[in-house]
């Protein structure tokens, strides 16, 4: 009788502690996908501006396409980025820091993230490019492209499943 009533109490402790991950269930969490829509998809945000310009099929295809080529081709630079940051952050930590390798690695990573920046400006001329005159007025009216920064037109919209969401 012990026996059991102590595999009883173990399974209910087993099955209480497990409920909080059962409650959030299958979505996005933390992981790839931008936006606030789900995690390996696009984004809420994204959908809703596409589904305003009435966007054909073979608008959406080619556009999902520079999409995909454009993360493609920015990951490596992202990544470069990210290992030269936490370097730089190494760099700070340490008791005499060296002025000149600082000033270096922030001047790469200045580098960086202008190649991000020039890269995503040319994504943005693409994706003109597949638009009508119209779609391109309706789209310039939207505030698409104007990147973040502050205000209440471009302020960052926050971050929904490992992403921004509007300013992408």
């Amino acid at each position: 009788m012990k026996k059991l009533t102590l595999t009883l109490i173990t399974v209910a402790i087993g099955m209480i502690l497990s409920v909080p991950v059962f409650a959030f269930g299958p979505g996005s969490g933390r992981g790839p996908g931008e936006g606030m829509g789900p995690g390996n998809g696009p984004g809420y945000h994204r959908d809703a501006a596409w589904a305003k310009l009435n966007l054909s099929a073979e608008q959406k295809t080619k556009i999902e396409a520079l999409q995909l080529d454009h993360q493609k081709e920015i990951r490596p630079v992202r990544e470069k980025m990210f290992d030269k940051s936490v370097e730089l952050r190494r760099m700070w930590l340490q008791v005499n820091p060296d002025k000149d390798k600082i000033l270096a690695l922030q001047k790469e990573v200045r580098a960086l993230r202008d190649q991000l920046e020039d890269k995503a400006t040319a994504q943005k001329l693409e994706i003109r490019k597949l638009l009508t005159p119209e779609q391109q007025e309706k789209l310039a009216n939207s505030g698409w492209g104007r990147g973040m920064g502050f205000g209440p037109r471009g302020g960052m919209r926050g971050h929904g499943a490992g992403g921004p969401g509007i300013c992408y």
